[in-house]
C-alpha cells in the first residue's frame, strides 16, 4: 500500500510517498508502527508521551481522517488502500 507524507513529514522520510508490503487486514495503528519502525524520528512527530497519536495530526484513509472511522486506529487495511499523513500545518 501506498503510504503518502506531507509537509514536515517529507524530508523526515526522504520522499513523499513510500510502498509498504504488509498483510491484508493489519490495522491502521500497526501500519503506523511498522512506519514508525522504518523512520523512527516520526514518532515523536506523530506520538504524545504517552504513545497516542496528536490530536493535530491527521491520519487519513482514502480520504478519511481515520480517528473518525467506525474502528478508528484498528480500521483494517487493504492493499489497495491510500494513506496520508498530515502533520499540524500553521500558516497565516
Amino acid at each position: 500500500m501506498r503510504v503518502n507524507f506531507y509537509a514536515t513529514l517529507r524530508p523526515i522520510v526522504g520522499a513523499k510517498s513510500i510502498d509498504v508490503s504488509l498483510p491484508e487486514g493489519i490495522t491502521v495503528e500497526q501500519l503506523l508502527a511498522e512506519v514508525i519502525e522504518r523512520y523512527p524520528r516520526l514518532h515523536n512527530e506523530l506520538f504524545d508521551e504517552q504513545g497516542a497519536l496528536y490530536r493535530h495530526v491527521h491520519v487519513f484513509i482514502n480520504g478519511r481522517d481515520a480517528p473518525f472511522l467506525s474502528n478508528a486506529l484498528a480500521t483494517a487495511l487493504t492493499s489497495n488502500d491510500t494513506i496520508d499523513i498530515f502533520p499540524a500545518v500553521a500558516g497565516g
